[in-house]
């Protein structure tokens, strides 16, 4: 790697970068590098993100996620969402430098897991990850279009089922299903402690912050009744991320409280989501299922998800 050097990507460096990402994707991504790079310069905790200088300027980026809580993980796992190198570049190991400077940095952190994802017929990618140490993991990636749920059953909660009444009613015309609101946040913490014996009330927040900051990304969602949150689905817009041209939604956790399942909750919290994404012109969904989450794979599955064709890699980052 002569007459290289890494080094943390500034603001000041966002048109380098998106000129770059639009010689290798065919488009620049201008708006999603806007808040990628707004949200590192706001929090560097949440994004990381590199670039490495050769004698001919700018030849390759990569860039990581922090999440903190996102499909029920316990720990903080960093994800590498975006990579690339310049092809005139390539073959002198700048790819792994790359990687190496952004998991020093996540080791400095206490970070000890890095995911992330890639189709599993990109070969090249595929062979790049393996030789820097990711394996594959039991967690599979579900996902969906944003077409409407089937009319003729739904699933209303992990391993139920509930038919449409004679009227044909869907679930979210007889549940009061609407966008997430900062002020729900301490119920949707109770609701979810309740769940998983944990409070996450950082992650939620986080998730809250997230939604109010980034203009036309608020597809979150809560169900009430009398004025009571019943459930939440926290859901967010990836404009970009493991090298995808069009925009997927990511759905990251989904809740209902125990004294209402079986109520057809989640199902209308999930109806309601896809009637959103359409109306923003989003074709797909997806989320992430570990293997202990059989009834939630049970409900998705029977809500029209199926296993994606990409693959979810894993490296554990061992800590000095």
């Amino acid at each position: 790697m002569s007459e290289a050097t890494v080094r943390s990507l500034r603001l000041d460096d966002m048109d380098r970068v998106a000129s770059l990402v639009g010689r290798l994707t065919g488009r620049p991504r201008q708006g999603f590098l806007e808040r990628r790079f707004a949200a590192a310069d706001a929090d560097p905790g949440a994004c990381l993100a590199c670039g490495v200088e050769g004698p001919e300027g700018l030849v390759g980026y990569a860039s990581v996620r922090v999440q903190r809580g996102e499909f029920a993980a316990r720990e903080a796992v960093a994800v590498l969402d975006l990579i690339g190198v310049a092809p005139e570049a390539r073959g002198r190991g700048l790819g792994k430098a790359l990687v190496d400077h952004l998991e020093h940095q996540l080791r400095a952190k206490g970070i000890s897991l890095l995911k992330t994802q890639v189709n599993w017929s990109d070969t090249s990618l595929v062979q790049f990850f393996a030789g820097q140490g990711f394996q594959l993991s039991s967690i599979l990636v579900l996902e969906r279009d944003a077409a409407p749920l089937d009319p003729g059953l739904e699933a209303s909660g992990p391993g139920r089922r509930e038919r449409l009444d004679d009227s044909g009613e869907l679930a979210r015309d007889r549940v009061l299903v609407r966008s997430l609101r900062q002020g729900d946040l301490a119920e949707v913490v109770r609701i979810d402690q309740k769940l998983t014996g944990r409070k996450r009330a950082d992650y939620f927040a986080a998730k809250v912050r997230e939604m109010l900051t980034e203009v036309g990304v608020r597809v979150s969602l809560v169900a009430e009744e009398d004025g009571a949150l019943t459930g939440y689905l926290m859901a967010r817009v990836d404009f970009g991320e493991f090298g995808k041209v069009e925009p997927v939604a990511v759905l990251d956790t989904l809740g209902v409280h125990p004294d209402f399942e079986g109520s057809g909750i989640g199902h209308a919290l999930l109806s309601q989501l896809l009637l959103n994404l359409s109306r923003l012109q989003i074709e797909a969904v997806q989320t992430q299922i570990g293997p202990e989450d059989a009834a939630l794979s049970r409900f998705l599955r029977a809500c029209g998800f199926q296993q994606s064709q990409r693959l979810l890699l894993a490296k554990v980052l061992p800590q000095p």
